[in-house]
């Protein structure tokens, strides 16, 4: 402890006899610990001084009597104090001679002592503490910091110290790199700052706690060393370990040190990348997928949620090896898996099985969802080919197995699937199949379905249902969209989504097409003369839309029942604008003189070129009901339909969205920019005079217009 000179705590100064004051003052100042003397203010002259001054200076005692004050101690400070008028109490640190000419550090007081009664100061006590050893001790620790401080620095980990409160004792300038904290927080002294950084840096782990939190816990845990690999949001990874600090056997902190590894872990996922990954695509190979299907298996174990698995095979792909050389077909499969990569959800797999064949596997998927990614990637993958100057066109053959129901382990997927897959390579290539547990029995459904259509259009049991497109902005039915219905005396009930796919398959979807024309248009006349006017929209199937008469046979329609042509809206797939772009365009042409609208139906779920939407004379898109089912929570089918709006507005044309069934669905479009919507929420599809009862009562009490706020990020 550093000796420190208090005057409180001195001897008393008493006042020593008129006649021999040096006899008096000696006797104080020997009780003293420190060296010490007394001056005459009059005269500046020593006049006592004890032993411990002689010592500490080096000279004889009775060579400091009457020696001048300044001679002893002459810093700037102390002949600014003497020469000073009013005399003030001195207490500094100091430089005096020492005994071997040395400079020494000492404590130095000057004190006034009062004499007499009317306590009028005559002399001044001198105290010198010699503070020598204690310099050289703090010299010796501020190297021996430095030397440690230097040895903090030349570290490559990050090096903090905290006390057992938790608060910030020292760290180097490393630590500071590693978790980039800003230069006013480096230089700073905030440590509540410094660790608020730190907390932001780090990101959460699902079902842990905060790292604020952990690190509290760990603070004030157990001394043991503990470890803990960290992911900052820049994308590094540090490891942290964490020793107490000891001293004296006590623990009296924290050490933390941190260490960047995220070199070595980019090359530890290297090497793991090169065995799961193709090296020319750079997708998953067979073991990669079987990986990504086991962790899809174990989710479908738990929360019962279904996968599929798509096994893709290029047709005849051989031949462009055989003619173009394998070269060519290397880029040929680059441009293949780069096409069909981009056709996929965010959260869907492609992998590369094997020369010419790919798995997709498709997350969250029941078999529809399987087929709209299967449609996708025909079209993509139909798309033509220019390599090295050589155009070609491309086709592929899919099969389809389903998890859970098909099997889970890769094993049974894969057989089912690509015995699917040649099924449609068997049924003309350039197709998709889903496996089929009893075919057979399927193929004689198939045939059973066919035939019953057939007879319920002679028979007259197919009807039409009508359900409502709403705007979102006035809440009123601005439309509908007519839906065939069929109610077989046998097998009941048949959903479209089990009768349309035989028809179209077997060429009967044209005839029932014509028919629900037909009777849609003599519906729409009803209406119409009834002073219910309203534009009804009509499924057009792409074979159907092929046919050579399909626009006369829409004049005809229209003229015979003497309805305005702008009621009449036909919903189009986008299939029917990739193939034979220019004989689409001519047919929607003509349909724009007459005076027909289009849209474009399930918008989203095919492939279509930005430039023939711009081209082609479409008057509005329908959001597939597929991306609007997650709305609002689904990040990935919120930024498709945000993106859907914007490129549709950019264009022209109006959206609607269909599947909507919840308010927070419909809230979501509204503030997204959507123009209308239809689905469960509003009504199902209705029979005729159901849905002509709901325009009536809708058009005599319209709801209030709804406010519009459009999404920052749409």
């Amino acid at each position: 402890m550093k000796p420190e000179l208090d005057w409180a705590a001195a001897p008393p100064l008493s006042t020593p006899p008129a006649a021999a004051p040096a006899g008096g003052w000696c006797s104080l100042l020997d009780g003293l610990p420190h060296a010490a003397w007394v001056v005459a203010l009059d005269s500046r002259r020593v006049v006592a001084a004890n032993q411990a001054a002689a010592t500490l200076l080096g000279r004889p005692l009775d060579a400091l009597l009457d020696a001048d004050a300044l001679d002893l101690a002459a810093s700037p400070e102390d002949q600014a104090w003497w020469a000073g008028a009013a005399f003030e109490n001195l207490q500094s640190e100091t430089l005096v001679a020492g005994a071997d000419g040395s400079l020494l550090h000492a404590l130095r007081s000057i004190g006034l002592i009062r004499h007499g009664a009317d306590g009028v100061p005559t002399h001044a006590l001198v105290m010198l503490c010699d503070r020598s050893a204690e310099h050289a001790a703090q010299d010796e620790s501020e190297r021996l910091l430095a030397e440690l401080q230097a040895t903090l620095e030349a570290t490559a980990d990050g090096i903090l110290v905290t006390g057992m409160d938790g608060r910030l004792r020292a760290f180097n300038r490393r630590f500071g790199e590693i978790w980039g904290l800003p230069q006013g927080l480096m230089e700073g002294d905030d440590d509540s700052a410094i660790q608020a950084w730190m907390a932001e840096q780090v990101l959460p782990r699902p079902g842990e706690k905060p790292y604020a939190e952990r690190l509290q816990a760990q603070q004030h845990g157990a001394a043991g060393a503990t470890g803990e690999r960290l992911e900052l949001r820049g994308g590094q990874v540090l490891e942290r370990v964490m020793r107490p600090l000891l001293s004296a056997g006590a623990t009296r902190g924290r050490v933390w040190s941190f260490r960047d590894l995220t070199a070595r872990v980019v090359a530890e996922e290297r090497v793991e990348a090169l065995a799961l990954h193709d090296t020319l695509t750079g997708l998953l190979n067979r073991a990669g997928l079987a990986a990504r299907i086991d962790q899809a298996t174990t989710l479908t174990r738990r929360d019962g949620r279904g996968f599929a698995l798509l096994f893709i095979d290029l047709d005849r792909f051989r031949h462009i090896n055989e003619s173009l050389g394998h070269a060519t077909g290397d880029h040929v499969l680059l441009a293949v898996a780069q096409r069909i990569r981009a056709c996929l959800r965010h959260d869907d797999v492609l992998a590369r099985l094997g020369g010419d064949q790919f798995g997709v596997l498709v997350a969250d998927a029941d078999e529809a969802a399987a087929e709209a990614t299967a449609r996708r990637v025909l079209n993509v993958v139909a798309q033509p080919c220019n390599v090295d100057g050589a155009p070609f066109t491309l086709t592929c053959s899919i099969g389809m197995a389903l998890a859970p129901s098909h099997g889970q382990a890769i094993e049974d997927l894969a057989r089912h699937a690509e015995a699917a897959m040649r099924a449609a390579k068997e049924g003309g290539r350039a197709s998709f199949r889903l496996h089929q547990a009893r075919a057979e029995g399927d193929r004689r459904l198939h045939m059973r379905l066919d035939h019953a259509m057939r007879q319920a259009l002679v028979g007259g049991r197919f009807r039409l249902h009508y359900q409502p497109q709403v705007d979102l902005r006035s809440g009123t039915i601005v439309g509908a969209e007519a839906l065939l219905r069929w109610r077989d005396p046998e097998m009941g009930e048949i959903p479209p989504g089990r009768f349309i796919p035989v028809a179209e398959d077997s060429g009967f979807i044209v005839a029932l097409g014509d028919w629900v024309l037909s009777q849609a248009v003599r519906q729409i006349a009803v209406w119409h003369n009834k002073g219910l006017s309203l534009p009804i929209a009509v499924n057009v199937s792409a074979l159907q839309f092929r046919q050579a008469h399909f626009v006369d046979r829409v004049a005809t329609a229209l003229a015979v029942s003497g309805v305005p042509p702008r009621l009449l809206e036909l919903e189009l797939t986008e299939s029917i604008l990739v193939h034979d772009a220019e004989d689409a365009l001519g047919r929607l042409h003509a349909l724009e003189r007459l005076g027909v609208q289009t849209s474009i139906d399930d918008f989203g779920t095919g492939y279509s070129s930005l430039s023939y939407l711009k081209r082609f004379p479409i008057g509005k898109l329908k959001i597939d009901r597929s991306f609007v089912m997650g709305l609002p929570d689904d990040e990935s089918d919120a930024a498709i339909v945000c993106a859907i709006l914007q490129m549709a507005h950019a264009l022209g044309k109006k959206v609607i969205a269909e599947g909507v069934e919840t308010e927070a669905q419909r809230q979501f479009l509204q503030d997204a920019g959507c123009d209308e919507f239809q689905g469960f929420l509003v009504a199902p599809a209705l029979d005729t005079l159901s849905f002509e009862a709901r325009l009536q009562r809708n058009r005599a009490a319209p709801p209030l217009p709804l406010p519009r706020i459009r999404l920052v990020g749409c």
